[in-house]
């Protein structure tokens, strides 16, 4: 007797389209997606940043089935095992996977990788991905992706509290770049190396006090253009923050901007390619987990001094401490996904109001229950006078089954 096919979970829309995938993934559910930019004059359908994640899924799974029609409005997706970079099968250079992302991506590389880290500890082996191509871009970019700087500091060490060692996943950058003309391409390089996978994230209990925060860090960084604008942006950044910690570092780094074939010339002539500056802050609080992060950059038209992207990051982080809660909203999608993959018990987190009210968070929570997660429980914090809620969210016990791991 045959077993009976899994019914498609049907969506609409292009947004929350990585979200969706990842959850397919986890739980072994075919997803059907429709009605993707179908009212786009020049571009409807699948967007180039799209179509290239869709194919890094293919790359870390065995068994995965995609098909998008015509137009690209539509796309079925059945998930594989996820398998990671396997010697002889994708891995290119010994054991790490390169995926090339094309020129016309306008999206940075985080938006490759924090999906990416979701599958990661569920993985069969290790999960090592190098970003190569004209469309690699690693800062900050208007469309809201987090730079490599905030991702690796503010969302990497909090897989520590799920029982998977942020000591063993690291992320290299070994050209940075920025967004070029109209906001694409930028010629980075990027490498991941995740090798922490489990068997089953631990239960979260993140309801306490976020405490009060004891350190800034950051990085600014200057690509193409002069190493000056770094100390201009800490400067300006320092004004605003001096007077609030005392413990404060700011680190700068300067690149040459990345050269690249100009495909308008045919005399083999090259360009610069993700010329542009900004700056990462992350505050740490003395409750152990919690992180605050923000993150400006310049925009691909410039018009914007160094002082003022400072100064812009610096409020922009004291407005995410303000928000309340024990994570940022930029953490918020990795730390709940996590938590109903986890194992079978209620885990607690305690968010800011201003933060749970958000497109993104409710948005995830309609996605989970709908791919057989349980209902969210929530309750005001009565301990003190803040505006924050706790979160129980209930584990569906996913776990790695293409490897087992105590």
């Amino acid at each position: 007797m045959s077993t009976p096919r899994p019914e498609f979970l049907k969506f609409t829309g292009h947004k929350s389209f990585t979200q969706r995938l990842v959850l397919a993934t986890l739980t072994g559910r075919p997803i059907h997606i429709s009605k993707i930019r179908p009212n786009s004059p020049t571009n409807p359908g699948l967007a180039p940043h799209e179509v290239s994640f869709l194919r890094l899924i293919e790359a870390v799974t065995n068994g995965s089935s995609m098909q998008i029609s015509y137009t690209g409005t539509t796309i079925t997706y059945q998930p594989g095992l996820i398998t990671g970079a396997i010697p002889g099968f994708g891995a290119s250079d010994g054991d790490i996977l390169e995926h090339s992302l094309p020129a016309t991506c306008t999206r940075g590389v985080t938006y490759f990788l924090l999906p990416l880290c979701l599958l990661a500890p569920f993985s069969k082996s290790h999960m090592n991905v190098r970003f190569t191509g004209p469309g690699v871009i690693t800062s900050a970019t208007e469309t809201g992706d987090l730079s490599v700087d905030s991702f690796r500091t503010a969302i990497l060490p909090l897989y520590n509290l799920f029982g998977i060692p942020a000591a063993r996943i690291e992320l290299r950058v070994i050209q940075r770049s920025c967004a070029g003309p109209h906001g694409s391409g930028g010629a980075g390089v990027v490498e991941l190396r995740f090798a922490s996978q489990v068997r089953l994230p631990k239960t979260l209990h993140l309801n306490r006090s976020p405490g009060r925060i004891k350190r800034i860090r950051g990085v600014a960084y200057a690509t193409g253009v002069s190493a000056s604008n770094n100390a201009r942006m800490i400067h300006s950044a320092r004004e605003v923050l001096n007077p609030l910690v005392s413990d404060i570092h700011i680190a700068a780094q300067y690149d040459q901007a990345p050269l690249v074939p100009d495909a308008a010339e045919k005399s083999g002539s090259k360009k610069r390619m993700g010329i542009g500056f900004g700056l990462s802050l992350v505050a740490e609080s003395s409750a152990v987990g919690v992180l605050y992060s923000a993150d400006v950059v310049v925009p691909p038209k410039g018009g914007i001094i160094p002082e003022d992207i400072g100064k812009r990051c610096a409020y922009q982080l004291l407005e995410t401490i303000n928000q309340g809660g024990c994570i940022s909203g930029a953490a918020t999608g990795t730390v709940l996904t996590l938590m109903a993959m986890g194992s079978e018990d209620v885990g607690r987190l305690r968010l800011g109001k201003d933060v749970m009210g958000t497109e993104q968070v409710i948005g995830l929570a309609r996605d989970l229950r709908k791919f057989g997660a349980s209902s969210w429980g929530l309750r005001d914090v009565e301990d003190d006078d803040t505006a924050d809620i706790i979160i129980s969210v209930k584990g569906t016990g996913v776990g790695n089954v293409g490897r087992k791991i105590a």
